[in-house]
This record gives structure tokens, C-alpha cells and sequence, in this order.
């Protein structure tokens, strides 16, 4: 939380002034105004939609409250009917954009955390244990939306609590900041994908929380090299790792994309990226949004260089960016086909999550159709 901005507001005739934390790197809002549990919902919402952040100095649950109600209004239907979008990805560009907005609005909601990360209102919860996983230690009091603060704590219940992973039978506890392994579908894959003919080395390029390294280790592989360029993600991975008794098979390093050549290569390189070629809005989001491709065609392109000559590279990957016209099949298999690499076998589950369940989201139809598959790639 070093070098981060200061925010200022008015309050009892005195300029004050302090520090401005937003994980997602927001700039801090220039309009503040003090505001409290006599501030109505309508006259809030209007607020906020202007520019105008609300210091928050009521109650606690009544600020929750109030967020809830702005949420209400923000998707509450417009009076004039909206055009509907065009294809699936002016649908999915809106949607973004949507978000988006609804985020600024609702992050308009500040509160003032105190040293040793305590919030000094009514019915305030301990968020000290949830500061500190997400933050560290705490040095400085500094101001924060209501809206990181229920994120915070809702990523600490899930780490605490950890997912249930079946093919391991066994639990990944996520941290704050590193993508959760919710969706069991390409869990599996990786569970039931035949192992190459010698397998005795294994990389698992972007570990995140470590689950694809820990199910090549619970299969059998030796060893197993967990590579990512996220400290978080990092400091998760070893965590699960310790927690798995898996350190005698699995080293979590710190590297961009491929161990470096001391390391040899390996007999099976797997990885999983970001499924979405756009820009990711902030550092959370890196784990869903990758610019460009950049990730995917960073591991095609290096698959050779690093894959045993009888070695397979899988790569698991959603064809959700298909279906919302953001990549081409055919785009894919070029990329495959100029790294000098072939497909070996696609190995093919339907998406399973809540989503595709939900008619009224956007995006429904390209949720409905997505498939995730695990490519098997070998030398060409």
C-alpha cells in the first residue's frame, strides 16, 4: 500500500485528508461528501452517479443496505427501451461496459479504516484477519470502498473455508486476488487425460492457486514445476501446496510463463489462460481477461523449446471467445500450426456453471453454446 494517493473531504469546517487504497487501482475520487444514515436512497444514488463519493460515518449494515438499494436503481430498466445489440459481441462489449459502470458507481461508497484495520461505525464487523490476508500487516489508516471491504471479506470466507476438489479429493484454499477453481469441468479434464508414455516431468505454466499442479502430482508425476509472475498467486500456490504435503513433487517458482533452462524440459507442459482476449480493467481481473492472446501465443510459441520430443503440451481453454466473436476456431489452430505443433487428440466438456442457466444474462446464448477442451498438442 506504498505511494498510493491521497483523498480529501470536508468535515466539522476542517479540510481533511488521507490515503486512497483501491486494489483495483481506481483513482480516487475528486468530489467527497460526508454522509451518514439520514441520506436517502434516490438522493445517494444521484450522488454518486455525479461523481460525488459518500464518506460513510453511520452505521455499518445501513451503509450495506444503502449499496444494495443503488445496486436496485442502477438495474432498474430504463424508460426508453434499449436497442438490442447488434451480435454477441457488441452484446458482450455493452455488457462490459455496463459492468464497469455500475462498478464506479457503486465504489462511491467509502469508508475510513483506522491502524490495526478497524472501522470505527456501528455493527462494524472484525475485518482485521481479512485485511491482513489480502493486504499484509497494517501500517497507515486510509480510505477504502465499502465495496473492496465486502470483497475482502468475502475472499478471506473462501480461503478460509477452501473449494472442494474432488479429483483430489482434497481442498484448494484461493487467495485474495488469485482466481478461484470453481469450475470443475476443467478439473477433470485434466484428471482424465492420458498421461504421455513417459511422464516423469511436468510444468504447469500460470499456476494461480496450484490445482493443475497438485492433480498432475496426485496422478503421479514426479515432478512437477508450478510457474507464475503473480507474488499473490505465488504465496497462494505454495500454501496449497504445504497444506497437500505435495513438496517433495511440486517447486512453485516464480517465472514469466517457461522455468528457465536449468531446469530442462519437460514430458508434459500444461496451462490454462485467461479465456478472454480483451483488456482486463484492473491487476483482478488479469485472471479472466488476457490482451490480445497474449498468454496463449506466449505458451504456443514456447511449447517447443520446452517439451521433450516425445512430450505432450495440453492446453485447456473455453471456446466462450468463439462464441462471443472475440477469436476464430481457425485463428487457434494458425497459432497452433505456426509453432510447429500438432493436435494430437481434443478431449471436449460442456460448461456446467450456474450461467448457463440464466436467460436473462447477456450473454446467455454463448454461455449456453461454450465448451471447454483440453488440446493435446505435440511437436509437429
Amino acid at each position: 500500500m506504498n505511494n498510493t494517493p491521497t483523498i480529501s473531504w470536508q468535515e466539522a469546517g476542517k479540510t481533511k485528508t488521507s490515503i486512497w487504497h483501491s486494489e483495483n487501482e481506481t483513482p480516487a475520487p475528486k468530489k467527497v461528501q460526508i454522509a451518514d444514515d439520514t441520506i436517502k436512497a434516490d438522493a445517494a444514488y444521484k450522488l454518486c452517479c455525479e461523481g460525488t463519493a459518500l464518506l460513510w460515518r453511520g452505521d455499518f449494515q445501513n451503509a450495506k443496505q444503502l449499496m444494495q438499494a443503488i445496486s436496485r436503481r442502477i438495474d432498474r430498466p430504463g424508460k426508453k427501451p434499449k436497442k438490442a445489440p447488434a451480435n454477441m459481441t457488441e452484446a458482450f462489449h455493452l455488457h462490459r461496459q455496463a459492468q464497469s459502470q455500475k462498478a464506479r458507481i457503486l465504489g462511491m461508497l467509502l469508508l475510513e479504516v483506522s491502524v490495526g484495520y478497524h472501522i470505527n461505525l456501528r455493527r462494524a464487523p472484525d475485518i482485521k484477519a481479512a485485511c491482513e490476508h489480502a493486504y499484509g500487516k497494517s501500517t497507515q489508516s486510509f480510505i477504502v470502498s465499502l465495496r473492496e471491504i465486502l470483497g475482502l471479506i468475502g475472499a478471506y470466507e473462501w480461503s478460509k473455508n477452501g473449494v472442494e476438489i474432488s479429483v483430489i479429493n482434497n481442498k484448494i484454499h484461493p487467495s485474495y486476488g488469485v482466481f478461484s477453481p470453481i469450475r470443475g469441468e476443467y478439473l477433470t479434464l485434466v484428471d482424465t487425460a492420458p498421461l504421455p508414455t513417459t511422464c516423469t516431468t511436468a510444468f504447469d505454466i500460470g499456476t494461480g492457486t496450484g490445482v493443475l499442479a497438485a492433480i498432475l502430482a496426485n496422478r503421479g508425476v514426479k515432478t512437477v514445476i508450478a510457474t507464475d509472475n503473480s507474488q499473490r498467486a505465488l504465496d497462494c500456490a505454495q500454501k496449497n501446496i504445504n497444506q497437500l504435503v505435495m513438496k517433495n513433487a511440486v517447486t512453485v517458482l516464480n517465472a514469466n510463463l517457461f522455468p528457465d533452462d536449468s531446469y530442462g524440459k519437460a514430458d508434459l507442459i500444461v496451462c490454462n489462460p485467461p479465456w478472454l482476449p480483451a483488456r482486463p480493467s484492473s491487476v483482478l481481473e488479469s485472471a479472466i481477461y488476457d490482451e490480445n492472446s497474449q498468454m496463449l501465443k506466449g505458451f504456443l510459441t514456447g511449447l517447443q523449446a520446452h517439451l521433450n520430443d516425445t512430450g505432450e503440451g495440453w492446453l485447456i481453454l473455453s471456446d466462450f471467445a468463439e462464441h462471443l466473436g472475440l477469436r476464430t476456431r481457425d485463428e487457434l489452430l494458425a497459432w497452433i500450426s505456426a509453432a510447429d505443433l500438432k493436435v494430437i487428440d481434443k478431449m471436449d466438456t460442456k460448461a456446467s456453471h450456474n450461467k448457463t442457466l440464466d436467460a436473462s444474462d447477456p450473454l446467455h446464448a454463448a454461455r449456453k453454446a461454450e465448451v471447454t477442451s483440453l488440446w493435446r498438442l505435440g511437436k509437429a
